[in-house]
């Protein structure tokens, strides 16, 4: 079992930064990618970011590449999506996910664990 819950959301001006967190519950976190993703009102989820249980191997959306940063830290249970130069089209719930798997993965099918997601909203 692994409980999730993310924190770091809020309303920010477009061109700004943000820094989601996630805090992860359980033993097999660091044996675990994690993921992110996002949903906009009336669209499905989406992928955002993904990292291997190691922190290598990053992927990301061609929609956030070079602008946001995925990062964990294993000693403290912790996966960070640091969001630079954002845009309205960012405006979303943003879901931290934990895989079933110990490699990094763009496919929702593959995460088992999801938290309840933090407001993000670009102004422009």
């Amino acid at each position: 079992q692994v409980q999730l819950v993310e924190s770091g959301g809020g309303l920010v001006q477009a061109g700004g930064s943000l820094r989601l967190a996630c805090t992860a519950s359980g033993r097999t976190f660091s044996s675990i990618a994690m993921g992110w993703f996002r949903q906009a009102p009336g669209k499905d989820r989406e992928f955002v970011a993904t990292i291997s249980y190691t922190g290598a191997t990053p992927i990301y959306a061609d929609s956030v590449l070079g602008r946001f940063a995925i990062s964990r830290d294993n000693a403290k249970n912790m996966v960070y999506l640091q969001m630079n130069s954002l845009k309205p089209d960012d405006t979303a719930s943003y879901y931290c996910a934990a895989s079933t798997q110990s490699g990094a993965t763009s496919s929702q099918d593959l995460y088992r664990y999801w938290g309840q997601g933090t407001q993000v909203t670009v102004s422009s």
